[in-house]
């Protein structure tokens, strides 16, 4: 059956036509699946029973069931969700000062083979749909009785790898009649996909774009993440500028801090001329250990030292705070573990 989530209002209208109901119906179900967040067809009291049960035979709810649910000593929480098809993500809730932040799934697996990365132990077996991607937040709101207001795509896959469904679902997420987060509340983290860092600028959406880039050369940045080997760091760099010039909004760069690999102050050096004059900000992120990883976390004072030497060189530097490292939900641990 089809997913009723992976619609937005504008397709749902066009299903409401052909089932000769009036269009205002759309956006009444869109409010009880995202406003109400309601179950099933059956709660939309203010629908006629009839078109109820034409619904029921053409679309399924998909909510996601809880297989694990692990909580962090500094209150991250990581789902383990069943996806309904034999297969799990992971989603992580993160408590700010500025709101609920939930760091989502885009694929089950991913294909980049990032080395430092625990997703990458997770074989490709498909894109999740946008409305799987929806349904991440509507099942973390449900299960803590929470609002999110913090969208990070930094979850298991490659956001730019499954592009279309991913900026249907944040259509869907920044639509004023349905969850309405703003577009500057949604970030998308991208390992350098060129051609959609340019369609993303062309779209005229305003979701913040992360870009992991980890090194400043072609041969460290290549032996630490493949596609890099398509999508050279030049060509990765162009796109970038073209994203800012086209947009006027600040990429923000993930750098995570390998010890005696990418930490010392001559890569520092070199990160400064490559940023030099763009409108950026660039994320210090203390890598984690994964199972069968060569990476291991920089020391504290080097990474202090790499933040201080971008600061004084004209590059704004922040060290990212770590969350959820205890239940393996920090940044790049995210693996889809197993349930006995």
């Amino acid at each position: 059956m089809k997913n009723i989530k992976d619609y937005n209002i504008e397709d749902l209208k066009e299903i409401l036509v052909s089932l000769n109901e009036k269009e205002f119906r759309a956006e009444q179900i869109f409010r009880w699946i995202y406003v109400e967040e309601v179950k099933s067809f059956d709660e939309m009291t203010n629908l006629s029973i009839s078109l109820r049960e034409n619904l029921k035979k053409e679309f399924s709810f998909n909510n996601f069931k809880i297989l694990k649910k692990q909580v962090s000593k500094d209150g991250t929480i990581k789902y383990l969700f069943d996806i309904l098809d034999g297969n799990a993500i992971e989603t992580v809730l993160m408590d700010y000062h500025h709101g609920k932040s939930l760091c989502v799934s885009s694929q089950v697996g991913c294909r980049m083979g990032c080395k430092f990365c625990a997703s990458t132990g997770i074989p490709y077996e498909r894109n999740l749909s946008s409305g799987e991607i929806v349904e991440q937040i509507l099942a973390v709101q449900k299960d803590e009785n929470v609002k999110i207001s913090n969208i990070v795509f930094m979850g298991i896959g490659e956001p730019f790898d499954n592009y279309d469904n991913v900026m249907k679902a944040i259509n869907i997420l920044n639509s004023q009649k349905g969850l309405n987060i703003g577009a500057r509340h949604i970030s998308i983290s991208t390992s350098g996909i060129v051609p959609q860092i340019y369609k993303l600028a062309d779209s005229g959406f305003q979701c913040t774009l992360s870009i992991s880039l980890h090194a400043t050369n072609d041969e460290k940045r290549s032996s630490m993440m493949p596609i890099n080997n398509k999508y050279k760091i030049k060509e990765l760099m162009d796109a970038c500028k073209y994203y800012i010039e086209k947009t006027n909004k600040r990429i923000s760069f993930e750098y995570a801090l390998a010890n005696e690999n990418n930490d010392n102050l001559q890569d520092a050096k070199e990160l400064t001329q490559l940023l030099k004059g763009m409108l950026c900000h660039v994320n210090l992120i203390p890598i984690n250990k994964i199972e069968d990883g060569k990476y291991v976390k920089s020391s504290n004072e080097n990474i202090i030292r790499f933040r201080d030497y971008l600061n004084n060189h004209g590059i704004v530097a922040t060290i990212r705070r770590e969350l959820g490292s205890d239940i393996d939900a920090a940044c790049g641990q995210l693996r889809r573990k197993n349930i006995c």
